[in-house]
């Protein structure tokens, strides 16, 4: 677990060092040679289709037919699984055990017992709600399609991918009107994300 550790820290590290050069270039851009800076945004600049990218979405799944044909089957499959995982985290699911793991033993762990312990009561309500779901789908699988049917909503999305679908330009015009301000704020946060990540990977 060690290893894993070390190897995402290192991977976030580099990750980090490439972000800052990318923002310097960036920022020197800006200071010193602006429009070609904006001959490269008006290169990279795309426009998706929102339509045809997330029209997949934009359909009707029914998982009715296939649940209540067979009330009996799943609602025993379902009835097991989630006890067995609400056993689980009432007795075997120790949250100091897994914050030790993740967050090592050298350093305070109150934060990660928070997590895992939250994480633990999440978990025991989501699988008490498995269990009374399991048992409905055998008891009464009319009475719980009936209450299915009634907490389903259709959520309309259309507004929200319209108003991302619109071109933005005012992004870019604030940019390059005061390109001196933000090529010293895009250069100082670079310069200090490289030299950041420069000791942390030579530590």
């Amino acid at each position: 677990m060690n290893l894993v550790r070390e190897i995402s820290l290192q991977t976030i590290e580099i990750l980090t060092l490439i972000f800052g050069i990318l923002g310097m270039t960036l920022a020197l851009m800006l200071l010193f040679a602006p429009r070609i800076a904006r001959n490269l945004s008006s290169i990279f600049n795309r426009s998706l289709d929102m339509d045809r990218k997330l029209g997949f979405l934009d359909r009707e799944i029914q998982t009715e037919n296939l649940v209540y044909a067979h009330p009996l089957l799943l609602g025993v499959l379902l009835l097991a699984g989630s006890g067995f995982a609400f056993l689980f985290f009432l007795f075997k699911f120790d949250p100091i055990h897994f914050a030790s793991i993740f967050f090592g033993n050298r350093q305070p762990t109150e934060l990660g017992e928070i997590l895992f312990q939250t994480i633990a009561w999440i978990g025991r309500v989501v699988c008490l709600f498995g269990v009374a779901a399991g048992v409905g789908l055998i008891l009464a699988p009319k009475t719980l399609r009936a209450i299915e049917q009634r907490l389903n909503r259709w959520i309309e999305t259309r507004v929200l991918f319209d108003k991302i679908n619109r071109p933005v330009k005012s992004l870019d015009m604030v940019f390059f009107r005061y390109p001196i301000f933000f090529g010293l704020l895009a250069g100082s946060i670079s310069c200090l994300l490289i030299v950041l990540s420069i000791i942390n990977l030579l530590h």
